[in-house]
């Protein structure tokens, strides 16, 4: 992938107000459903949301300007590990990050090096303490993974199917509550061992979506209406984390005003959920002759800035 700031049009320097701006607005241009005669769109449009994930991420933009890890996230070469080796860069070690079905896995950097320093230098590996007998052999390194869920997945709570490093998929089902950085643990997924295999540790990152949001519990939604939908009322698609629902709109419905759809957000840990919040966006066409022509000689009489003392 080039450059991350370049793909948003940002600079280096760019605050994370900059970077979630410049995001939302190519995120609008070039997505799917506004570009079908467009196949170079959805290219961009996953370069677009790949760039954002590594610069709205401040570890990984961190590491980032360091030079620690290239534009897709991987580790760079370093001293003593380098030299043509798997995805992770780490040459010959049996411990190599993949990319597979959304998740990147990481072997050597991600395992629990508690776990294998233990196994060699005391502690329950059973080296330690002068070669004493009984103790337990030592489990396999566990193996971290990241999965990228969109939020619509995570608020439905949908099953997600992951591949794993010795190349075995398992559908995984996401637990109530779920947010970014929620970790699930995968009973003797990890490497194998002495004492029996470790365990995959998996790591939850939500992905920033083109539009909806979270709020707390909440699904957020920008929903933009036509004028005559405004005036005279309408039923219109809404999308939501299961499918399109149909929403009705009264007559005389103005910009900003936020409807609400129960039960249509995040669901939490006791079972329940939140709601999607509809937040109403009128757009008026451009240079639209026959609608100026007839509001020709109309004026609203209210003073709609009262409030705000002009």
């Amino acid at each position: 992938m080039a450059d991350p700031y370049s793909i948003l049009g940002v600079a280096r320097s760019a605050s994370e107000k900059d970077i979630k701006s410049a995001y939302r607005k190519l995120a609008k241009e070039l997505h799917p459903d506004r570009n079908t005669d467009n196949p170079k769109a959805a290219e961009r449009f996953s370069e677009v949301t790949n760039a954002y994930d590594l610069l709205s991420d401040k570890d990984k933009r961190a590491r980032y300007d360091r030079g620690e890890i290239d534009a897709d996230g991987n580790p760079m070469g370093f001293g003593g590990f380098g030299g043509g080796g798997g995805p992770g860069g780490f040459g010959g070690s049996t411990h190599r990050g993949f990319r597979a079905d959304g998740f990147e896995g990481f072997g050597g950097e991600g395992a629990d090096l508690g776990d294998i320093f233990e196994g060699l230098f005391g502690g329950r590996g059973g080296f330690g303490g002068g070669g004493q007998r009984g103790r337990a052999a030592p489990r396999g390194a566990n193996v971290q993974y990241k999965l990228g869920v969109s939020l619509p997945d995570a608020a439905a709570l949908a099953t997600q199917r992951i591949t794993l490093a010795d190349g075995k998929t398992i559908d995984l089902k996401l637990p109530a509550g779920v947010e970014d950085g929620t970790q699930m643990r995968l009973s003797g997924k990890g490497e194998p061992g002495p004492g029996g295999a470790g365990d995959a540790i998996v790591v939850i990152q939500l992905q920033p979506h083109p539009f909806f949001r979270r709020d707390g519990d909440n699904l957020r939604l920008d929903l933009p209406i036509s004028l005559d939908e405004a005036v005279n009322g309408a039923q219109v698609k809404v999308p939501t984390a299961e499918g399109a629902v149909m929403l009705t709109l009264a007559p005389g419905t103005s910009s900003g005003k936020t409807l609400r759809l129960k039960g249509k957000g995040f669901s939490r840990k006791d079972g329940t959920r939140g709601d999607q919040l509809v937040t109403i966006e009128v757009q008026l066409p451009e240079g639209d002759a026959d609608l100026a022509q007839r509001l020709a000689g109309w004026r609203d009489s209210r003073n709609l800035r009262a409030r705000l003392g002009v």
